[in-house]
């Protein structure tokens, strides 16, 4: 058995003494990386962390005259409330319709959209169709809306009048319960579709050229090279971003499901968000409202942890 020296142990004890907390040096040593990012700190600090103290209105009966802080004590009411309405099941199962239809037709778009376009060679159209394909992200919800309703129109839109032309009648897409989630959702993969790929084209930009080299000497196909190298890659990537989509699967886009609405859709397009909109905004109901988004939240919350669970559990990759 070894025997530290007393002078030995006087040394360590001194480095002890001095050695300074992990944060501290952290801050100290990456000092220009934390000064970039304060802004954005902050920024989320006050615009994010702050609010918070307003989830007690979910557990109030508000009144305006004792200001934010006051109020009865309500408890659980509006959560039963909400629960026991007969709103409950119509606004769950369409924001579940709406959010894992999109989930499903737009998560894996981008992946193939990026494979795709990592195996064009010609340095010239592979920029063109980038650029092409992220270029609707950058158009305004607002206009993106107004474009479905002048293409989609029976009367006077392209679509309509080729869904005539082939003996389909008049039919208003945006205006059927039948039609109103396939437009939204194929719109919506329409639109984000390019730029969700960058970060899959930026995973497939790490792959090891050798690796192509390789499968080539070995005279692996196209195909081969996308299934046993590229698709491997994009794999971490894969599984957190499906983690992340899965932790706001109750969570639909307000924008552009309340500026779709109709009173024909209203039956399909009603979802958790709008319905908050309506009865906070609109009714001044906002203890009820607050109430409705923390149990959004909690749910969204809880399904986060869950499938990071299980990633890390099945595929060893997750958030935390």
């Amino acid at each position: 058995m070894a025997v530290i020296s007393p002078h030995t142990k006087k040394v360590m004890k001194e480095t002890k003494l001095k050695k300074k907390p992990a944060l501290f040096t952290t801050f100290k040593r990456d000092y220009q990386l934390w000064l970039m990012i304060l802004p954005a700190i902050v920024t989320v600090f006050i615009f994010n962390y702050i609010p918070m103290y307003g989830i007690q209105l979910a557990f109030r009966e508000f009144d305006f005259t004792k200001g934010l802080t006051g109020g009865e004590w309500v408890g659980l009411k509006y959560f039963t409330q909400f629960v026991e309405s007969y709103m409950f099941v119509d606004l769950m199962r369409n924001t579940l319709v709406l959010s894992l239809s999109t989930i499903t037709v737009g998560f894996p778009a981008p992946i193939m959209l990026a494979l795709l376009i990592n195996q064009i060679k010609w340095k010239r159209a592979k920029k063109t169709l980038q650029t092409t394909v992220y270029l609707p992200h950058f158009i305004s919800i607002v206009v993106l809306v107004g474009l479905l309703n002048v293409l989609l129109s029976p009367n006077t839109g392209i679509v309509g009048y080729l869904m005539k032309l082939i003996g389909f009648g008049d039919v208003n897409l945006l205006a059927s319960t039948q039609t109103f989630v396939p437009v939204y959702v194929l719109s919506d993969v329409w639109q984000h579709v390019g730029w969700n790929s960058i970060i899959y084209l930026a995973a497939l930009s790490s792959v090891d050229p050798q690796l192509y080299d390789a499968a080539k000497m070995d005279g692996a196909s196209r195909w081969q090279i996308i299934r046993n190298i590229e698709f491997p890659a994009l794999v971490p990537t894969i599984i957190i971003l499906l983690i992340l989509n899965m932790g706001s699967i109750i969570s639909t886009g307000f924008e552009k499901v309340f500026l779709m609405q109709n009173a024909l859709n209203l039956p399909v397009s009603e979802v958790i968000e709008t319905y908050v909109y309506k009865i906070g905004i609109v009714s001044n109901q906002f203890s009820y409202a607050a109430a409705i988004g923390l149990f959004n939240t909690l749910i969204n919350f809880t399904l986060l942890v869950c499938v990071n669970a299980i990633a890390r559990r099945v595929a060893k990759i997750s958030l935390w």
